[in-house]
């Protein structure tokens, strides 16, 4: 089985409004955890989602989406606060966000109200929204050092800038959570954000592997993907072209794709990774790219199927 822990949310997508002049927007279930637990049961995983669900409408949706998926909710804490909302704005098809929090199921999660590991569990997946704010931000954090000796952790670092009440201390938790986890995944605009400052993009990825003990992954949006090794092997791959509708859910359906084939390879544990080379690696991007390219041509975080691949 593999944990997707992290956010549970409702994109609030733009829709076309009935009133001329007016916004309307349509609810979708979102969150790095949720979505990438979503695309990994459509592949044909074992994944449970570690989050906060709430017993409203918005929480029952997301369960039900778990369930439609193969998904298990199992795991999840419930409680009667309400779901985050993230109300989407879209630019040439790309996603910026405004987060409604305060007092969610998600974020009220306390270090004991998190479930125990189930023993059939071989990775855990951290998305980085979840790290943002307290208590769910310590957490998870304090989920993730207990596990690390035992477990495969991936981080997807997923920066959302403004979502934090304390940026200094969140990009302090997102640093530790960097050192405990075997891979580390960022997107081009992660990057920025968390290595911000003078350099070029090979000298701040250079910093991030410096500070990662096992894979580092950037993802480049059209341009592909590019992995590192600990030993400093790179490995690049190409994305396939296609008319993007928006890219809400992509780098979930990356995540997903990426652990899969770890799995099915059988090196989605940590002495997998060691013996991981430049044609297994590529093989497993070449694969995550594919999953995340088919998820770009649908609206919203849509992931595909194993068969529509």
């Amino acid at each position: 089985m593999i944990l997707c822990c992290g956010e549970a949310l409702i994109d609030m997508l733009p829709a076309e409004s009935a009133r001329p002049g007016g916004h309307s927007y349509h609810p979708h279930c979102g969150g790095a955890a949720f979505n990438t637990a979503i695309a990994l049961g459509r592949l044909g995983e074992d994944s449970a989602l570690v989050s906060g669900l709430s017993t409203d409408l918005f929480g029952e949706q997301l369960r039900q989406e778990l369930a439609a998926s193969g998904a298990s909710a199992a795991l999840a804490v419930t409680s009667a606060r309400p779901t985050t909302l993230a109300f989407v704005t879209l630019t040439e098809g790309h996603a910026r966000y405004a987060f409604w929090d305060q007092g969610s199921a998600m974020r009220g999660i306390a270090p004991r109200d998190l479930p125990a590991v189930p023993p059939e569990t071989c990775a855990l997946l951290f998305g980085g929204i979840s790290l943002c704010n307290l208590p769910m931000a310590e957490s998870f954090h304090h989920l993730a050092r207990y596990q690390h000796c035992t477990h495969l952790l991936m981080l997807d670092l997923n920066i959302r800038p403004g979502f934090a009440e304390d940026e200094a201390v969140y990009h302090q938790r997102l640093g530790r959570m960097v050192a405990l986890c075997d891979i580390v995944k960022l997107s081009q605009e992660d990057l920025e954000l968390f290595v911000p400052g003078p350099g070029s993009e090979a000298e701040k990825l250079q910093r991030v592997c410096a500070a990662a003990p096992g894979l580092v992954i950037l993802t480049r949006g059209a341009e592909g993907a590019l992995a590192v090794l600990p030993q400093g092997v790179q490995v690049e791959v190409a994305a396939q072209e296609v008319a993007v509708v928006d890219t809400v859910g992509a780098g979930d359906s990356f995540n997903a794709g990426f652990l899969s084939a770890l799995r099915r390879a059988g090196n989605l544990s940590r002495a997998g990774l060691q013996r991981l080379d430049a044609t297994a690696l590529r093989a497993a991007l070449v694969f995550a790219t594919r999953v995340a390219t088919h998820s770009v041509t649908r609206a919203g975080a849509n992931p595909p199927w194993r068969q529509e691949l």
